[in-house]
């Protein structure tokens, strides 16, 4: 039987009852906020668990692909992730198309401000995801890779990183880029270019894998960060600084909602 927010609430220990409390009594511009400090923490949980999955087999069960240990531990982990990320997509995209709103116009500025606020909890979180596959998983690859015969393209690391870490953050960040063409005026009278570098771009590396590995496979077999194969990937990132832009419309859009508000009688 499934417990309501309050019972559960009443089952936590009295030092997690208070900030709880607080978030239920958080300002109207900051809804959304619960909700966005859940989706962090099940990020979090979610990188550190398939950290700690890696050290626990990669080394154990993740060097030979032809071993039956690899098809248990590491083929059986990409088929899950194919699936999770499968109904992910689906039920997350789907869910923000369906539930948009279709009456833009005559939303209230009190609304379109609370909206800015989750859009930048939504481009947090996408960054969030980017910088953990760019960072803790991208970067021990090349070592991986140093040390290790690679002997299929589905490699300990790669099965976490390119088929799980990099669509997970290209889905978030294709997210919010539905939310503000679904629910706030300004992005949806136009294609904003920033905002859509900014998740384009990033997109483009899980294509550079592609070619990354193809090249690694026939013409290329060394590591080195500064290659020219791997260029696709920095060009990517570069594009990610399209956040600030993002910030630089919504701030100016903000300004002119306040002043809407101070002037409303």
């Amino acid at each position: 039987m499934a417990l309501s927010s309050e019972q559960l609430k009443a089952a936590l220990p009295e030092q997690l009852k208070a900030p709880l409390e607080k978030l239920d009594n958080a300002p109207w511009y900051l809804k959304d906020l619960p909700t966005y400090l859940k989706a962090f923490g099940i990020l979090t949980v979610i990188y550190i668990g398939l950290r700690l999955y890696q050290g626990e087999f990669a080394v154990s069960a993740g060097l030979d692909s032809y071993e039956p240990a690899f098809e248990q531990y590491w083929m059986r982990l990409f088929y899950i992730e194919l699936v999770i990320i499968a109904l992910f997509t689906t039920g997350l995209w789907g869910y923000l198309w369906y539930s948009r709103d279709r009456n833009l116009d005559s939303i209230s500025p009190k609304e379109e401000i609370r909206r800015y606020f989750t859009l930048t909890m939504w481009i947090s979180v996408y960054t969030f995801a980017v910088y953990w596959a760019g960072s803790y998983f991208a970067e021990q690859d090349n070592s991986w890779h140093q040390v290790a015969i690679r002997d299929t393209p589905f490699t300990a690391n790669h099965i976490i990183e390119f088929y799980f870490n990099f669509p997970l953050y290209v889905i978030l960040g294709g997210s919010a880029w539905v939310y503000a063409r679904t629910r706030l005026p300004l992005y949806a009278k136009g294609i904003s270019l920033p905002l859509t570098l900014a998740v384009f771009g990033p997109f483009m590396i899980l294509v550079s894998v592609g070619f990354n590995e193809w090249g690694h496979t026939f013409w290329f077999r060394e590591e080195f960060f500064a290659a020219p194969i791997h260029w696709g990937f920095v060009i990517g990132v570069w594009f990610a600084l399209g956040v600030g832009g993002i910030l630089l419309q919504g701030v100016t859009r903000l300004i002119e909602l306040l002043d809407d508000l101070e002037d409303a009688p």
